[in-house]
């Protein structure tokens, strides 16, 4: 067995980038990753200094899905309980999340990719929704992902034949958000993860719950939410930052800092 850690962390500038570490199996995920992915997404929502989060594999693939082959005595439950719990981190996960897929996503794998909020692949990257082939069913949120995602008939197919697709026809679907040259992914991804980490915390966190709570919201119930969120957006320091900067002609600082003084509070 090897000394190396099945997930890399790295921080940069407010970045933090998740590798999943099994190039010999293509970063399928075993009992070791299911675990080290959940407490990593849990410490990243906890970490205040993180503003962004990259997932993405090593050895040119994303990751071929949960790893069926390894020995596993655990209870049914309780296996399914830890996809459950990274599936939930992620969803749940207030800061920008992007994927950066190479090769294979596949499966649980691919589920793992659609579950951040942001896709980028290259030419050369695949995706299918192997389950059936396994004689199993969806799971990591594909079920309720796939159909938001491409309507219901797009989603019965995918998951159905279990077809792989190729990055482009995975843009088509908007299943990828972007495709650029595999010499060209890594500029890009820290491009794109530096301009959301330069932006208002609070809002960001805001948009991304408003988004993915609307779909299941009557307008009503949306645009209540939308004014519950810029109430908090305006008790910001954010606000003024953006006003200010638009003035000055100049590039804004967001921090996300709380810019109610005590003495305005009600429960001062």
């Amino acid at each position: 067995m090897s000394d190396e850690p099945v997930l890399l962390s790295d921080d940069r500038n407010g970045v933090r980038t998740l590798t999943l570490n099994r190039p010999a199996r293509k970063n399928a995920i075993n009992r070791e990753l299911w675990i080290a992915l959940a407490e990593a997404l849990t410490a990243a929502g906890k970490d205040r200094g993180v503003r962004v989060l990259v997932i993405t594999g090593a050895g040119g693939a994303f990751c071929s899905g949960a790893d069926i082959a390894s020995p596993d005595d655990a209870h049914p439950v309780d296996k399914m309980r830890r996809l459950t719990d990274v599936a939930l981190a992620l969803h749940e996960l207030a800061i920008p999340t992007i994927a950066k897929v190479t090769g294979v996503a596949v499966g649980a794998g691919w589920n793992l990719a659609l579950g951040c909020d942001l896709v980028v692949a290259t030419p050369e990257s695949t995706f299918c929704q192997v389950f059936s082939k396994r004689g199993l069913s969806l799971d990591l949120g594909g079920s309720w992902l796939l159909p938001k995602l491409v309507g219901l008939q797009q989603a019965k197919r995918l998951t159905l034949l279990a077809e792989t697709i190729d990055a482009e026809e995975a843009l088509a679907l908007n299943l990828v958000t972007w495709v650029v040259s595999a010499d060209e992914i890594d500029s890009f991804v820290a491009e794109l993860a530096a301009r959301l980490a330069a932006g208002p915390p609070i809002a960001l966190a805001q948009s991304k719950a408003l988004l993915n709570e609307g779909a299941d919201r009557t307008l009503r119930g949306a645009l209540a939410n939308e004014a519950r969120a810029q109430a908090v957006n305006f008790a910001t320091a954010d606000v003024a930052e953006a006003y200010a900067a638009f003035t000055a002609k100049r590039e804004p600082s967001f921090t996300g800092r709380w810019a109610v003084s005590r003495s305005e509070r009600t429960d001062a």
